[in-house]
């Protein structure tokens, strides 16, 4: 792991009720550039059209596609994500949006935020992650 990550654990055993696979922990020591990333959704970055309308799972992969991207395009990867905050507008939707980022994050550990909105900023937008990477030096 690029960064030092405090008290790692994964949602299997947190969430036991849950079918998560996570890789959380409960902080990141982390030196290097810090990359802010806007909440990313379900948009096409290119065209900025909305994709995947009503399918929260599209949603999802689309917006951690554009994680992906824009970290790339900062010179740095998915490793170095230190927070990630996972917005959603139904609970229902939780282990739809975290097994996929689980998947996209596996072995990272970031720290995580979920919260449930009443909505976001457009109506077909169902799910919204912002994340914070550090570069390391």
């Amino acid at each position: 792991m690029k960064h030092t990550r405090i008290r790692t654990f994964n949602t299997k055993v947190t969430y036991p009720e849950q079918n998560l696979d996570n890789d959380l922990c409960q902080a990141v020591v982390a030196r290097g550039s810090t990359v802010f990333l806007r909440g990313q959704i379900g948009q096409n970055l290119d065209t900025s059209e909305s994709v995947c309308i009503g399918d929260v799972a599209g949603q999802t992969e689309q917006a951690m596609y554009n994680i992906k991207m824009l970290l790339e395009e900062a010179g740095g990867e998915l490793e170095d994500i230190c927070k990630i905050t996972i917005y959603i507008i139904d609970p229902r939707y939780r282990e739809d949006v975290y097994r996929i980022v689980g998947k996209w994050l596996k072995g990272v550990f970031p720290v995580s935020t979920g919260i449930v909105v009443s909505a976001l900023a457009r109506p077909e937008w169902l799910v919204e992650i912002d994340a914070t990477a550090v570069i390391p030096d």
